[in-house]
C-alpha cells in the first residue's frame, strides 16, 4: 500500500468513503469514484499543483531620479509572469523598466523614477492549475518643496513673547470652521497641548462614527500665556436643517455673537438675542478665518459643503480678515507622512491634497497649511508640534497685521 493513493474505508450501496494519501492531500482533486466489488474500486484524479511565492514583493520608497527594482521568488521555475501597475497591465518601456526572470527568482528594474512611477505593482505567475499574485507599494519622494523648522524651542519661545502691534487689542482672535469631523476641536487640543505641557482633551471633539458635531455653543479657549484665543462653533453640513448656518458664522467674523450662543442651524442670531454684540469694538471682532479640511475627506466633501465654506470666504474678505486652510489627518492619506512626518513637503500625495483644495476652495497654495492633530498620541512628538507651529506662526502674523491695519484707521478716525 506504500504507492496508493486512495485506500477504501467504507461503503454501502449509496456511497463510498476512501483515505486520500497526504502525499497528494493537497494537490489532487478526486474526479470520479466507483466500486467494482469489496475489494476493488477504480478512481481517477489529476494533480493540481498549488503556485506560492516563497518571498513575496516589498515596499519601495525612493526620491525621483533613482533607480529600483522589485523582487520576489516563486517556488517553481519556468511560469509565464505578468506584471501590473494600478490594476493595469504594465507597458514596458525600453530603457525605463526591465522584467527578469532567473530560475525561480523574479524581478522588476525602473529606471529615473518620476512621480508618474508611484503606484502599487503587482506580479502574477500561472499555470493551468490558476495563479498567485503579489503586490507592493512604490512611494516616490519628490524634492523638499517647503521646509519646516523642526526644533520647537525656538517658535515657542518667539510665540510666547509676540508683542500685538496694536495697543487697543488685548488678544488675537481666530476662528475655525469646516465640516463635520475636520478636525477643528482637535486642532485647539494640539495648539493647547503644545503651550500647556500636556495633553489636552477638554475641547471635544466630532465622532467619526457619528459623524456628529460635539459643538453646539460659540466657544472661546484661550492658550497658556499667549495673547491668542481660539473660536469653535458648529460643523458645517450639506442640510439646511443640519450643522451651523453661514449667516452665525458670518456674524461671528464681524464680532456680532459673543462666547456661549448656542447655534440653531435653522434659526440664526438676530438683535434681539441676548448674545447679540450690537456694536462690536476689534477686539470682538475675528483677526483671521481658519477652514479647516479632512486631507481624506476632500474629494468626498459635498458641493454644498464647499459653497458654504465660499460664502464664509466671501463676507470675510469683504471684512479684510486673512483667510487660511488648515488640512487635517495627513497621516490618512500618505504612508510615507503616516511613518515619518518630516517627509510631509517630500510627498507627492500632500501636495495632490493641497492642489485640490486650491481649487475646491479658491484658495492659494501659500495658505495652505497641512498639519498634523494629536489623536492616538499619548506623549508628546516634537516633530507633531513643529507641523502645527508653522501654521500657528503664520497665521499669527497674518491676524496681527490686520489688527495693526485696522487700528491705525480707527485712530485716523
Amino acid at each position: 500500500m506504500e504507492n496508493t493513493v486512495l485506500e477504501l474505508l467504507h461503503y454501502n450501496k449509496s456511497s463510498i468513503t476512501v483515505h486520500l494519501s497526504e502525499t497528494y492531500a493537497e494537490y489532487t482533486h478526486i474526479q470520479s469514484c466507483f466500486l467494482l466489488d469489496k475489494n476493488i474500486f477504480a478512481y481517477s484524479f489529476f494533480l493540481l499543483f498549488l503556485l506560492e511565492f516563497v518571498t513575496v514583493l516589498g515596499k519601495k520608497q525612493v526620491k525621483a531620479g533613482e533607480d529600483v527594482t522589485f523582487r520576489c521568488e516563486a517556488d517553481t521555475e519556468d511560469l509565464p509572469v505578468t506584471w501590473e501597475k494600478k490594476g493595469q497591465r504594465l507597458c514596458c518601456v525600453e530603457g525605463k523598466h526591465k522584467t527578469g526572470k532567473n530560475g525561480t527568482n523574479i524581478s522588476l528594474e525602473i529606471k529615473n523614477v518620476d512621480l508618474g512611477d508611484e503606484g502599487n505593482y503587482t506580479v502574477t505567475i500561472k499555470n493551468s492549475s490558476g495563479s498567485a499574485s503579489c503586490s507592493a507599494m512604490l512611494i516616490v519622494e519628490i524634492p523638499e518643496w517647503r521646509t519646516v523648522q523642526w526644533k520647537q524651542e525656538t517658535m515657542v519661545s518667539t510665540l510666547k513673547s509676540f508683542k500685538i502691534s496694536a495697543e487697543n487689542v488685548r488678544e488675537l482672535r481666530f476662528l475655525l470652521h469646516g465640516p463635520v469631523g475636520a478636525g477643528k476641536s482637535s486642532i485647539i487640543n494640539t495648539i493647547k497641548s503644545i503651550f500647556e505641557g500636556h495633553q489636552y482633551i477638554n475641547c471635544l471633539t466630532a465622532s467619526d462614527l457619528t459623524g456628529e458635531s460635539f459643538t453646539t455653543k460659540y466657544e472661546k479657549y484661550n492658550v497658556g500665556n499667549v495673547p491668542f484665543t481660539f473660536h469653535d462653533v458648529m460643523g458645517l453640513e450639506k442640510e439646511q436643517s443640519k450643522g451651523v448656518h453661514t449667516n452665525d458664522i458670518i456674524n461671528a467674523l464681524k464680532g456680532h455673537i459673543s462666547k456661549d450662543y448656542t447655534f440653531k442651524p435653522l434659526d440664526p442670531i438676530n438683535e434681539d438675542n441676548r448674545y447679540y454684540i450690537l456694536n462690536p469694538t476689534l477686539n470682538d471682532q475675528i483677526h483671521c478665518l481658519v477652514s479647516v479640511i479632512p486631507a481624506d475627506k476632500i474629494s468626498m466633501m459635498d458641493d454644498e459643503v464647499i459653497q458654504k465654506m465660499k460664502e464664509i470666504r466671501a463676507a470675510a474678505s469683504k471684512l479684510g480678515i486673512p483667510q487660511v486652510v488648515f488640512i487635517t489627518r495627513v497621516d490618512k492619506v500618505c504612508e510615507m507622512t503616516e511613518k515619518d512626518i518630516t517627509k510631509l513637503y517630500q510627498s507627492r500625495k500632500i501636495k495632490e491634497k493641497m492642489m485640490e483644495c486650491s481649487n475646491r476652495l479658491g484658495v492659494t497654495m501659500n495658505c495652505i497649511f497641512p498639519v498634523k492633530n494629536y489623536s492616538e498620541e499619548t506623549k508628546a512628538n516634537e516633530k507633531l508640534n513643529c507641523l502645527m507651529l508653522e501654521a500657528l506662526t503664520q497665521i499669527v502674523h497674518s491676524a496681527n497685521d490686520f489688527v495693526k491695519k485696522n487700528s491705525n484707521q480707527l485712530k485716523k478716525e
